[in-house]
């Protein structure tokens, strides 16, 4: 059976104490439930704090590097490193292969990711303090966007977004 993959997306060098401190607790979250982690990989920013959290609850994690080098940045808690060689253009194969994103705090390339999933018609949940980009998000595809404003409503409506998206309990 296949595992559920779970994208968690945010600013990297840019990224707030409140950012990481959500992701390193979704990726705990995630690790419980028993699902996969995917991140961009890199050993900083949310990335870097969501691999963490799932690694301290052993869960499994994969990052999709940007680079053509697997050693070059890539965070120590990343289990499986996917080089792509892409660049930002690797943020496609982020929410494609990731049954749901949630997005930890806002920068250019977490709003990328959110679009690109929002076009390929995924679940999207915002953990973030900016009105502005939660407003926009949520009117481009208002039965897709989740809008949250805690650690636990963003866990909670995780585990429920999940069962409708893919029927799983």
């Amino acid at each position: 059976m296949r595992k559920i993959i779970i994208g968690v997306m945010g600013p990297g060098d840019k990224a707030k104490a409140t950012d990481m401190e959500n992701a390193y607790e979704i990726g705990k979250f995630i690790a419980q439930q028993g699902w996969v982690l995917l991140t961009g990989g890199r050993n900083v920013g949310v990335m870097n704090a969501a691999s963490q959290g799932a690694k301290s609850e052993n869960g499994l994690t994969i990052g999709i590097l940007p680079g053509d080098n697997n050693t070059n940045g890539v965070s120590e808690a990343v289990d499986i490193a996917i080089v792509t060689d892409m660049g930002n253009a690797r943020n496609s194969i982020n929410v494609l292969s990731s049954d749901i994103v949630i997005a930890c705090g806002m920068g250019a390339g977490t709003a990328s990711e959110i679009t690109l999933a929002l076009k390929a018609n995924k679940k999207v949940i915002l953990l973030n303090d900016d009105e502005e980009s939660n407003f926009f998000f949520k009117n481009l595809s208002p039965l897709n966007v989740y809008v949250v404003n805690s650690l636990v409503q963003a866990l909670k409506t995780a585990r429920e977004v999940l069962v409708l998206a893919t029927n799983v309990d």
